[in-house]
């Protein structure tokens, strides 16, 4: 551990230098976006300890903040609310010095966290020739990527940054997070104002790496560890590339993330995801000194597929941990969250292996629609594919009844029952077996019991159980307008749906 400190203490000198000098922390720069109104950005650096600092806005507006002192080397200043749009100077001023930030921007601020399909950029993506050719186009969607860095303690700045703001070009962009880029670029669209993207994520890592102690304790992982491959300890990349973000005010997240999970400590995932996801909530919230919503939007990317064929249910299992065992977001647990299912977005012929499909589009494009409805308030957009609201089981049929029109197309294995000896559970013992579907109506389907061998009966239903349930964009059931897939499920039937 004492070893590990002083890495730490020498790489923050090594990046850092001295504190006297006036300057702002490693995540402010020219061409950034700062939180447009009705939030207060918060910006914060070094300076000569005890000097006075006074911070100059000038642009479309002009605001002169309260003067504030250098204490522990470090000062913070928050500015009135400021209406999207720009450029701007933001300059820092004390008696000996000045620094000042170029061509800012204010807009909205979505982070962008995860492992290696959030860190897959757009060179990896289909079309990215393209994709990238029009990327000068988006002169107001900014992008900020920090460096791998991990640390065995809380970081107040990061220890390095990989790309620094960027107006995006062809090259800024290249070797940025795809699904990060094409969210803000579909937002901006959409929105018509600066949209910032900081990426801070890192391929192969476990949820365990990017939490807090207290989160993990909360979901009895404090005190386990497995050796794993890269980051390996609880909370090292929480400290070093996320803790040192806290003081940014941000609108939301994005998250795409669990791979690393199916076979390591799946069966916490439930706990550890919505609780993460409520940490870094109130972490934000407090580092912003409150600018940054208690409860701001929370994105995310169900996972897609693997191995084809496969029985192996790790992916599956992950996918409902994802939304609390609910099968749907937001829920009671996991409010103002929005998901992006994406199992219908295989890639079998991936140069990056078939766990990194090459098709971000749809997936940003999904998350979208998920932003727009939680995040935004739009009205009208649909975001949610079908989800049951009522299962019937009448002992020779089980009756799904969706609680919007779907779009189906046949399947004979998508959908499976439980047939157990017990009729209050589905355990190790129970056999799940094919229900095949004999009539369908725009919101409901009649399925099959007749395959559960007597005397065993029906206890559960689920659905798209599998690591890789259907070719591209081709699962059974979808909304009526062929756009979203529904998500996977699996109901125990009880006395009220029996």
């Amino acid at each position: 551990m004492a070893g590990s400190l002083c890495v730490v203490f020498i790489l923050l000198l090594s990046y850092h230098g001295s504190h006297g000098i006036l300057r702002f922390a490693s995540y402010y720069g020219d061409h950034m976006v700062l939180q447009k109104s009705p939030e207060r950005a918060v910006l914060w650096g070094y300076g000569p300890e005890g000097a006075q600092v006074t911070l100059l806005l000038s642009g479309p507006i002009k605001q002169k903040a309260s003067a504030v002192n250098v204490k522990e080397g470090i000062w913070h200043v928050t500015l009135d609310p400021v209406k999207a749009g720009g450029p701007y100077n933001v300059t820092v001023v004390t008696e000996s010095g000045n620094a000042t930030l170029m061509d800012v921007l204010f807009g909205d601020i979505w982070l962008c966290g995860g492992q290696s399909n959030m860190q897959f950029n757009m060179t990896q993506v289909f079309n990215s020739s393209e994709e990238l050719a029009i990327a000068e186009e988006y002169p107001h969607v900014r992008v900020f990527m920090a460096a791998l860095k991990q640390s065995t303690v809380e970081l107040a700045d990061l220890v390095d940054v990989e790309i620094p703001w960027s107006v995006p070009s062809k090259d800024s962009v290249a070797g940025f997070s795809a699904v990060c880029w094409l969210f803000g670029r579909y937002m901006y669209k959409n929105l018509q104002y600066p949209i910032g993207l900081v990426e801070s994520c890192w391929g192969g890592t476990p949820i365990e790496v990017w939490s807090s102690s207290r989160a993990l304790q909360k979901c009895g992982l404090l005190d386990v560890f497995e050796e794993l491959e890269g980051p390996q300890l609880n909370s090292v990349l929480w400290n070093a590339m996320i803790h040192p973000l806290l003081n940014m005010t941000i609108k939301g997240a994005l998250w795409y993330q669990g791979e690393r999970n199916a076979n390591y400590h799946q069966d916490k995932y439930n706990c550890s995801f919505p609780t993460m996801i409520d940490d870094w909530r109130m972490a934000f919230h407090e580092g912003s000194g409150g600018q940054t919503a208690p409860d701001f939007p929370f994105g995310f990317v169900q996972l897609s597929t693997y191995q084809r064929g496969t029985m192996n249910e790790g992916f599956p299992n992950i996918r409902w941990h994802q939304t609390a065992d609910k099968g749907y977001v937001p829920n009671a647990q996991m409010q103002r969250t929005f998901m992006a299912v994406a199992l219908d977005l295989p890639d079998k012929t991936s140069p990056y292996g078939t766990i990194h499909p090459r098709d971000k589009q749809d997936v940003a494009f999904r998350l979208t629609l998920g932003a727009r409805a939680v995040a935004y308030h739009e009205k009208g957009v649909p975001f949610l594919g079908p989800f049951p609201e009522q299962i019937l089981y009448s002992g020779f049929y089980v009756y799904i009844n969706y609680d919007q029109t779907i779009s189906y197309t046949s399947s004979n294995y998508t959908f499976e029952i439980c047939c157990s000896l017990d009729p209050a559970q589905c355990g190790p013992q129970s056999q799940w077996v094919p229900s095949p579907i004999t009539q369908w109506s725009p919101t409901t389907l009649k399925l099959r019991t007749y395959l559960c061998p007597l005397p065993a009966v029906v206890t559960a239903v689920r659905y798209a159980w599998r690591d890789w349930p259907c070719d591209f964009k081709a699962c059974p059931i979808y909304s009526a307008n062929k756009v979203l897939p529904a998500p996977p499920f699996l109901i125990h039937l009880r006395p009220g749906n029996i």
